[in-house]
C-alpha cells in the first residue's frame, strides 16, 4: 500500500501527519510575546530604581537644605539682638520658632525670646520662655543658663525663695558650669537684694 506525499493511502485513507512546523510557528510567537513582557518588566524595574535612588538624593539634600535656611535666619535675627534692638529680635526669633520649630537650633531661639522679654522688662514672660526650655528641651546646652535666667527673674519679681531654689538647682545639677559660679554668688549674698550678676558674665553671649 503506497502512501501519497500529501498524506493518505491510495485508497483514500488519511493520516495525520507532523504539525511540526505548525508547533514552530507558534513556539515563536509565544517566545516573542515573553521576551516583550520580559523587557517591560526590566524596563519598569529599572525605572523603579532610579525613582527610588532620586527620592533618596532628594532626602538627603532637604535637610541639608533646611538646616542652612534655619541657621541663617537664626543668624540674621541674632544680629538684632546684638544692635539690643531687642523687640526686633523678640519678633524675630518667634518667627524663627514658627518656621524651625524641629531644628536644632529651637531651643536657643527660644532661650532668647526669653532674653529678649527679659532685657525689655517683661518678667513674667521671660519666666514663661525660660522655663519652657527647661521643659521642653532637656538636651539643650541653654538649661544651666535658662535655669540661672529663672533665679535671676525670680529676683526680679521679688520672690527671693523661688529664686534661691533656683540657684541652688542650678549649683546641684551643674557644678562645674559658669552659671553655677554666678549663682553660687547669688546666693552668698544675704539678704537678697534686688540684685543680680552682670548680665555681660552670664557666659550667654549673643553669638551662642
Amino acid at each position: 500500500m503506497d502512501i501519497s506525499s500529501n498524506g493518505s493511502f491510495d485508497d483514500g485513507t488519511t493520516i495525520a501527519t507532523s504539525e511540526t512546523g505548525g508547533y514552530r510557528d507558534h513556539t515563536e510567537q509565544y517566545g516573542g510575546i515573553t521576551m516583550k513582557l520580559l523587557m517591560k518588566l526590566l524596563m519598569a524595574m529599572f525605572l523603579g530604581m532610579i525613582t527610588v535612588l532620586l527620592s533618596l538624593n532628594l532626602a538627603i539634600a532637604a535637610p541639608s537644605s533646611m538646616q542652612d535656611s534655619s541657621r541663617h535666619l537664626y543668624d540674621r535675627v541674632m544680629e538684632e539682638f546684638k544692635h539690643r534692638d531687642y523687640e526686633a529680635a523678640l519678633a524675630g526669633f518667634r518667627f524663627f520658632l514658627e518656621l524651625h520649630g524641629q531644628s536644632s537650633l529651637a531651643a536657643n531661639a527660644q532661650y532668647w525670646v526669653g532674653e529678649c522679654q527679659y532685657r525689655l522688662g517683661r518678667y513674667k514672660e521671660a519666666l514663661k520662655s525660660f522655663y519652657h526650655v527647661v521643659s521642653y528641651y532637656p538636651l539643650s546646652p541653654k538649661l544651666a543658663a535658662s535655669t540661672l535666667k529663672i533665679g535671676q527673674t525670680y529676683t526680679r519679681l521679688k520672690d527671693h525663695d523661688k529664686a534661691r531654689m533656683m540657684y541652688e538647682r542650678l549649683v546641684d545639677e551643674y557644678p562645674e558650669s559658669a552659671e553655677a559660679e554666678l549663682a553660687r554668688k547669688a546666693l552668698d549674698a544675704a539678704p537678697y537684694r534686688d540684685e543680680e550678676p552682670s548680665p555681660q558674665l552670664t557666659g550667654n553671649s549673643p553669638s551662642e
